[in-house]
């Protein structure tokens, strides 16, 4: 098992960054979800995750970096859409009630050489104090199979299990007030 790095940094990320995002969620989907999904579940995949740059232009979208090198990216969001990139079906813009709703986590994705150095942790916390700071009370996240684990140790509860174009997910939640 490899260590923690602790020379992971972060920043919001902007507009210059989305062709190198857009080619780590192509990888991170391909590579990290095949354990999980059967080939043509990966390949459907791509039809509802990636870029969303909503979050980028919203500057609630965070880059973890190891040295030069894109680790892995993630935000949250204060409107409606649940998950879903650019390109994806049913986007709603939506601003959300912080006192009634719940913050969107969105879009996270660690780079396949990065795996188990806390890039997705960081990210969370990230997301966590920025939703908490705007004064949501709570946050959801749709999760692929691959991240739940995660998600769940982060202290996210299963709320139910869905499906898009065949992939299973599991919708979460988790108070953060």
């Amino acid at each position: 098992m490899q260590q923690k790095n602790m020379r992971l940094t972060h920043r919001l990320a902007t507009l210059a960054d989305e062709a190198a995002l857009a080619a780590l969620m192509r990888r991170a989907i391909d590579e990290l979800q095949r354990s999980f999904l059967t080939p043509d579940q990966v390949q459907a995949s791509h039809a509802f995750m990636g870029l969303d740059s909503r979050l980028i232009a919203d500057g609630t979208y965070f880059v973890v970096e190891e040295g030069d090198a894109i680790a892995g990216c993630g935000g949250w969001s204060r409107r409606a859409t649940a998950y879903g990139g650019n390109h994806s079906a049913g986007r709603d813009d939506r601003l959300l009630d912080p006192a009634t709703e719940a913050a969107k986590v969105r879009a996270m994705y660690t780079h396949p050489d990065h795996v188990r150095k806390g890039v997705g942790t960081l990210v969370l916390s990230l997301c966590q104090a920025a939703a908490r700071a705007e004064g949501f009370a709570a946050l959801e996240l749709s999760a692929t199979l691959a991240g739940a684990p995660l998600y769940r140790s982060f202290g996210f509860v299963d709320v139910r299990a869905f499906e898009d174009s065949g992939v299973p997910m599991m919708l979460m939640r988790k108070a953060v007030a």
